[in-house]
């Protein structure tokens, strides 16, 4: 029987990750497992080497009630003991110096060596553990979050951009089927899971309905459409934006749901045709798209302050160049925006940071 999903360039490959359970949530931690594992055990063997030395150095001390010889292998047989306070009593200090190596310096030296291994075991069992509860109760408790769904060229450079214009890193929610991808925004702090974003359990897991925003890349225009459709029918009034390549596709990505559709294709043409017309143009637009540049485009709701006024009198000492009122799109020059009312969305241009100081995180 003909199955029009099939007929899909890619539908197989989106069925193939249907049938894998993704990965619950999980966030990088400071120091790899493995890493903290060798540091500790590095550290505990350090001071057991440097007490067979100190051992070694006073070995005159010591007797051995076996054969009365102190060899080295009885050195670090007696350190072994000393340190795991077994204590068999045929090798023992019977000097004034030796006792008081053992009380001063092995002692002190029993304890770290201790508590090395009594954190160890805290960490790699009840702080994993405690670790893990805690990032399942992080996602059962996620809300205006950013959800990024796909995490390749496009998807990297808007976690990248998002955290320089100061959103927190674990407020972001990468889901992506690739752990390879997945480990660059799990080294930047971002929450990340590994899983097919088309499916509804994905979505769910991630608290979809609470977030803030949701960022759609996945690679492929049939795939980021159909990742909108599910989107938009598990929260439908969270804001959606795609990327698709094909001009073609922007409708269909807009029928299912998206409320911004991004061409890059696109927006590199006008790039270029930009870069025809003048020297400077290219690189203000280039400029405007990147907090990192002098002058950024910001999108806010008029205050209180602002109604009334006019776009040129903004607050902020912004630039204003366009009002959205009731779906309707103003330009500054037209009448309408010499008067701000309630509900107004302004879009102006800020100096950031690298400009006067005055960026959307000021």
């Amino acid at each position: 029987m003909w199955n029009p999903i099939n007929s899909i360039p890619g539908a197989k490959v989106t069925s193939k990750l249907r049938k894998q359970r993704f990965k619950p949530l999980r966030r990088a931690v400071r120091i790899p497992v493995w890493g903290d594992l060798g540091i500790r055990l590095g550290l505990a063997l350090s001071l057991i080497l440097l007490v067979i030395m100190i051992h070694w150095w006073d070995r005159a001390g010591l007797v051995d009630n076996v054969d009365g010889e102190v060899s080295f292998l009885d050195v670090v047989y007696f350190t072994m003991i000393s340190i795991t306070t077994t204590g068999f009593g045929d090798i023992a200090p019977i000097s004034d110096r030796a006792r008081l190596v053992e009380a001063v310096i092995v002692t002190p030296v029993r304890f770290a060596v201790l508590f090395i291994f009594v954190g160890t075991a805290y960490n790699f069992i009840i702080k994993r553990s405690w670790e893990k509860w805690r990032m399942s109760r992080i996602q059962e408790t996620l809300e205006d979050h950013i959800v990024v769904l796909g995490y390749g060229v496009s998807g990297s450079e808007s976690v990248h951009e998002l955290i320089e214009r100061g959103t927190e890193a674990s407020n972001i929610v990468v889901v992506d089927p690739s752990e390879e991808r997945l480990a660059e925004a799990e080294a930047l702090g971002c929450n990340v899971m590994a899983a097919d974003a088309t499916r509804d359990q994905t979505l769910n897991a991630v608290r979809i309905s609470k977030a803030q925003n949701v960022l759609v890349s996945a690679g492929r225009d049939d795939t980021s459409i159909l990742i909108v459709l599910t989107v938009r029918a598990l929260a439908p009034h969270v804001p959606i934006s795609v990327v698709v390549r094909a001009n073609d596709n922007e409708s269909l990505a807009r029928q299912a749901g998206a409320n911004n559709v991004i061409n890059p294709v696109r927006f590199t043409g006008l790039l270029l045709a930009g870069s025809a017309k003048g020297t400077h143009i290219a690189e203000y637009l280039a400029d405007l798209a990147s907090v990192t540049g002098r002058v950024q485009l910001v999108e806010r709701e008029v205050t209180e302050e602002e109604c009334g006024q006019s776009i040129h009198q903004l607050e902020t000492g912004g630039v204003g160049l366009r009002v959205y009122r009731q779906g309707k799109a103003i330009g500054y020059w037209e009448k309408e925006c010499e008067c701000l009312l309630p509900g107004d969305i302004v879009v102006e241009i800020r100096p950031s940071e690298n400009g006067t100081g005055k960026g959307e995180r000021s």
